[in-house]
């Protein structure tokens, strides 16, 4: 019987949230190697760990990476070991959404980190992975976008933006990419609870946990599960964009909270 082919995947923001979950998911389906960054170098090293007590066989480098500082990502992914040189699948997930507030009175900073790290950082890592696809059989980039990036909702202004922003580059990237075999996709997910609403409300924890209440969100498991199917797709095959959202959600801000599942 043919052994699968181990295919070489970088997830960004891998420590936690929807990156940490893919990890897991890919490591559990034993066709995937796993290049593991993000700003919290103790947590991927507890999540290799975890991995490995499910799947003792699967190759894990980690290292620390700030997708946001342009030359830390030049020098870091280009100076990874020989052995990591060829990359099959780039998830960017590293992203986040900061304040909710009226567009008068954002604070810059807000705008600054969710600009710098949703629109820029995907666009430093991209740059510099793309040509390290050049060997694979079937590269394939898989970014994660969001509900916001489809439409526009009160208070969302700037974080809609940069979604709106990964939205169109998903789209130029798909063009630009096409000569070189390189498949792109988005997964564009509504209500997910991750730490998600605890750093878009600077860590207040009520506040966070009330945006799920009296309803089911997605998990990350849930999303993971996803880029595991679009992976697995023949090569023949892009699964352009998806858009998927809980049950009880059906646009950025409506809900239903007397569904129960």
């Amino acid at each position: 019987m043919e052994q699968p082919h181990i295919r070489s995947v970088l997830i960004t923001g891998s420590s936690s949230g929807i990156g940490r979950a893919c990890a897991i998911e890919l490591a559990a389906a034993k066709q995937y190697r796993l290049l593991l960054c993000a700003r919290r170098i103790d947590r991927l090293e507890a999540l290799a760990k975890e991995i490995h007590e499910i799947n003792p066989d699967c190759e894990i480098h980690t290292f620390k990476l700030d997708v946001r500082n342009a030359e830390e990502v030049e020098t870091t992914i280009n100076n990874l070991p020989v052995e990591w040189k060829t990359i099959d699948i780039l998830i960017n997930n590293a992203g986040l959404s900061q304040g909710l507030d009226p567009i008068d009175q954002g604070k810059i900073g807000d705008w600054d980190r969710m600009i710098d790290t949703n629109i820029k950082g995907l666009l430093y890592v991209t740059k510099h992975v793309v040509p390290l696809m050049g060997k694979s059989k079937q590269p394939h980039i898989i970014n994660l976008g969001s509900i916001a990036g489809k439409e526009v909702y009160p208070n969302g202004n700037v974080y809609c933006a940069t979604k709106h922003a990964v939205d169109a580059l998903n789209k130029a990237m798909r063009i630009d990419l096409l000569d070189q075999g390189i498949k792109v996709s988005a997964i564009n997910p509504g209500m997910v609870e991750t730490e998600f609403s605890e750093v878009r409300f600077h860590g207040d924890t009520e506040r966070a946990k009330a945006v799920y209440r009296d309803l089911t969100p997605l998990s990350g498991k849930d999303i993971a599960e996803i880029v595991l199917f679009v992976l697995s797709r023949p090569y023949h095959v892009n699964i352009n964009d998806l858009l998927v959202m809980p049950s009880a959600q059906a646009t950025g801000t409506i809900v239903n909270r007397n569904i129960k599942n």
